[in-house]
């Protein structure tokens, strides 16, 4: 329950999101609901004015919210993640967010604009719904029981399995940098204490799949509603043990959130969907031998791909190194996007 994971510091990722398991995996506990809604009262969400959003949910409440069925999605430094069923089944993903330091006022006001420009873009997740109150953050968004690229990716490769082909990580990585040029296209640049131009955010698991395999980008802007915190024990990307990290392979602090944070950022994670889970911590060592892969001498792909399908590889290959440039060198989302434009003729 999310009053459960509200309280409990020690919950861990689970293994398996989505639909694969039947079970909650976080017990039903009223003592702990009663706690959070005896201190908070049993407060009504709101609902975004441009989110939409199902009628059966128009009077929805914190109790409402807290007694429903959960299963934990995953873990970040910005919060917990999980599904949530709602009376007559209908479902979200509500995200938690764990230090909040911004005013209740500015935290919906927010809320309210990211989820208004959002709504202008079918490959971002809309925001439906949010709730401030002392105790408690959480915003819901719409669900999708494909979970995300990084819940197929890493659960295919624990299982020895190649779980995308080529078209469908090319078709994925298309909606993405789709729906990063939507966002990078904003004006005003800069509101009042909010970049809307900015993702700030890009990772393998805020790439939302829906069950035709095509992808929308989540948490468009959250990384400007909280606080990243460490939390010892959450599960995050590990370092690959037999590689040194690459200098380029994390993203300077000096850039925070920029456009070019951004594109590095979509430049790692294409890095992960061609070459697997230890390519963006190799940046030196696939430039170095770059030639000899596009020769066939070295393997770097973890997908089989041949013919003109592999030439198409190895060019999303070069846009993705191009991203991890300097950030003077890198090019911009529309550049990106015309490139790929011109891999699929």
């Amino acid at each position: 329950m999310l009053s459960r994971a509200f309280k409990d510091k020690k919950i861990r990722r689970a293994k398996k999101y989505g639909e694969g398991s039947s079970k909650s995996s976080l017990s039903h506990n009223e003592e702990d609901e009663d706690c959070i809604v005896g201190l908070t009262g049993d407060l009504p969400l709101n609902f975004c004015e441009y989110g939409g959003g199902s009628a059966n949910t128009g009077n929805l409440c914190l109790r409402e919210v807290l007694k429903s069925s959960v299963h934990v999605l995953g873990e970040s430094g910005l919060g917990i993640t999980e599904k949530v069923v709602l009376r007559d089944e209908v479902v979200y993903t509500a995200k938690r967010f764990r230090k909040v330091t911004i005013s209740k006022k500015e935290f919906g006001r927010r809320i309210e604009r990211l989820a208004y420009v959002s709504g202008g873009c079918k490959y971002l997740v809309q925001v439906r719904a949010y709730l401030y109150a002392k105790r408690i953050k959480v915003v819901l968004c719409d669900y999708s029981p494909m979970g995300s690229l990084a819940d197929l990716l890493n659960g295919a490769r624990e299982l020895g399995h190649t779980p995308l082909d080529w078209d469908q990580r090319l078709a994925i990585i298309i909606d993405v940098a789709t729906a990063i040029t939507f966002i990078h296209r904003r004006f005003p640049l800069n509101e009042k204490n909010l970049q809307i131009n900015v993702h700030g955010n890009i990772k393998a698991s805020n790439v939302i799949i829906k069950t035709n395999f095509s992808a929308c980008l989540s948490d468009y802007g959250f990384v400007q509603l909280a606080e990243q915190v460490q939390v010892p024990g959450v599960l995050q990307q590990k370092q690959p043990e037999t590689m040194e990290e690459d200098v380029d392979a994390v993203v300077p602090v000096s850039e925070k959130l920029s456009q070019k944070n951004d594109i590095y950022s979509f430049g790692a994670m294409v890095l992960d969907m061609l070459g697997g889970p230890k390519a963006p911590f190799q940046i030196s060592y696939i430039l170095e031998k770059k030639e000899e892969i596009k020769e066939g001498k070295v393997e770097f792909f973890e997908f089989f791909v041949e013919g003109n399908k592999r030439k198409q590889a190895l060019q999303v290959l070069d846009t993705a190194l191009a991203c991890i440039n300097p950030p003077d060198a890198r090019p911009s989302i529309d550049q990106i996007l015309l490139f790929l434009g011109e891999v699929t003729t």
